[in-house]
């Protein structure tokens, strides 16, 4: 997706992929992750999500990098959070306590600018992006952050019957883009198509969401 169709999204608030609540499956699989105080944790295209704030609660120091710098003021002023604001090569640099947001191109972001970083929390960047996007984002992912642990949530459904994004992303292409590199372990899969008004008035007949522990080979 070009840029604009994401600053469209949260310009005009159509943002129905943003969650009023923290993902259940973070709250459920994110303490098995095994990681120390203070980790600090990657978070792509994180847009306002609430999943940030509980990471933070949990004693790590997380990073996000969003396009829209709407999305990121929402997030501070309506946690009632005062960041300090930055510029730092590419990117527009929002930090309040254990939590940073940076603002630009998710591909602009090199492996310096994840040294501390060790582990990730992908809920809903995979599964935003085409398919030759997608491509794109698992090699540039792996590159800047070869060793890692986390949390990766898909969504998987016949692609046809609804254009994304949310994109369906299946277990085999989900091998194929990450396996190389990490190994990868179903935590969860469920069909979740009664829960999801969208997909049901769309005509989407299968709804699979699968939870990935991730974690370097």
């Amino acid at each position: 997706m070009e840029p604009e169709f994401w600053h469209k999204r949260w310009s005009t608030n159509q943002i129905g992929f943003h969650s009023s609540d923290v993902n259940p499956y973070l709250q459920r699989f994110w303490p098995q992750m095994g990681l120390a105080q203070g980790s600090r944790v990657l978070v792509p295209l994180c847009g306002k999500t609430l999943d940030l704030l509980w990471l933070a609660h949990q004693g790590h120091s997380v990073l996000g990098v969003e396009l829209s710098e709407k999305a990121i003021t929402d997030f501070f002023d309506e946690h009632q959070l005062k960041p300090s604001v930055s510029e730092e090569g590419a990117f527009k640099v929002f930090r309040a306590g254990d939590i940073e947001i940076r603002c630009g191109d998710f591909f602009a972001l090199g492996s310096d600018d994840l040294v501390d970083c060790v582990a990730l929390y992908d809920r809903a960047a995979l599964i935003a992006l085409p398919g030759r996007m997608r491509e794109r984002y698992a090699a540039h992912l792996q590159a800047i952050l070869p060793s890692c642990v986390g949390l990766l949530i898909t969504l998987d459904y016949n692609q046809p019957e609804m254009p994304g994004p949310p994109f369906a992303v299946d277990d085999d292409e989900v091998r194929r883009l990450l396996g190389g590199n990490w190994q990868l372990e179903v935590l969860q899969e469920q069909d979740v198509l009664g829960e999801s008004w969208k997909f049901l008035q769309a005509g989407v007949t299968r709804l699979d969401e699968r939870v990935y522990r991730i974690s370097s080979r």
